[in-house]
């Protein structure tokens, strides 16, 4: 699978050997300019679909052979968490919650009912800011260190993280390094933020569900009460078993 450095270096390498040959070989500069789209691409999907691996490892499914599936929520607490977590109790399901530090202020309550529930909670930065990915390691790693602190408060021994947006770059990479931070993608999107019909989330999430599945949700929608009632029953009777732990 290719990874961030191993692609530069070729990129480079590739404009060097460019320069060197252009003047005895007469090559067009259509190569020059194919093979940093080429490289613009690789730079775009790698940053985009964190299932790539690209500039950072994640656990992108669970390690197991048996039919389990965990569900992942994005964004919390809000005020659709507690409704969210009625539906979870009633089905008597556990889930992993990315806590997004600035909303923990006032919602306090919330977050100690996802712990004393049994829920298990993770880093899903502070700020969540729209230019997160263009900032520098040492304002990225202090935004995501500021919400770390907080979620230790409520379940010291967490290490698991979600890059906002699900974007992944050189410094987030060296940021949870430092950190010691273990990222946390999936291998089912939902688009539950972009797909408003709940029966046509249900049928996405069904049609991609596998044997360690790892679902991507938001728990601060208004729908997803409504959707997972009617998507863990559904996922239930295809035999599927939810864990909570990766």
């Amino acid at each position: 699978m290719l990874k961030f450095w191993p692609t530069t270096i070729t990129f480079i390498l590739g404009l060097i050997a460019f320069f060197i040959f252009q003047p005895s070989l007469h090559l067009s500069y259509w190569y020059l300019i194919i093979w940093i789209k080429l490289f613009a691409i690789f730079q775009f999907c790698g940053a985009y679909f964190i299932g790539l691996n690209f500039h950072l490892t994640s656990i992108n499914h669970l390690n197991a052979s048996d039919k389990k599936v965990l569900l992942t929520f994005d964004d919390g607490p809000h005020a659709n968490t507690v409704k969210v977590l009625e539906v979870l109790k009633k089905h008597n399901v556990k889930a992993l919650f990315f806590i997004i530090g600035k909303n923990i202020q006032g919602k306090e309550s919330i977050l100690n009912q996802i712990v004393a529930e049994g829920h298990q909670i993770g880093n899903h930065s502070y700020s969540h800011h729209n230019f997160i990915d263009l900032w520098s390691t040492k304002k990225v790693t202090e935004d995501f260190a500021t919400c770390q602190k907080l979620i230790e408060h409520y379940q010291p021994q967490s290490k698991l993280f979600r890059p906002p947006y699900g974007v992944t770059n050189p410094n987030i990479s060296k940021a949870l390094k430092q950190l010691g931070l273990q990222s946390i993608g999936w291998n089912v999107r939902s688009y539950d933020t972009s797909i408003k019909d709940v029966e046509k989330i249900k049928q996405r999430v069904l049609s991609q569900l596998k044997p360690g599945a790892i679902i991507l949700l938001h728990d601060r929608l208004d729908f997803m009460p409504e959707l997972l009632e009617v998507l863990i029953p559904a996922i239930k009777e295809k035999g599927y078993e939810f864990t909570y732990k990766i």
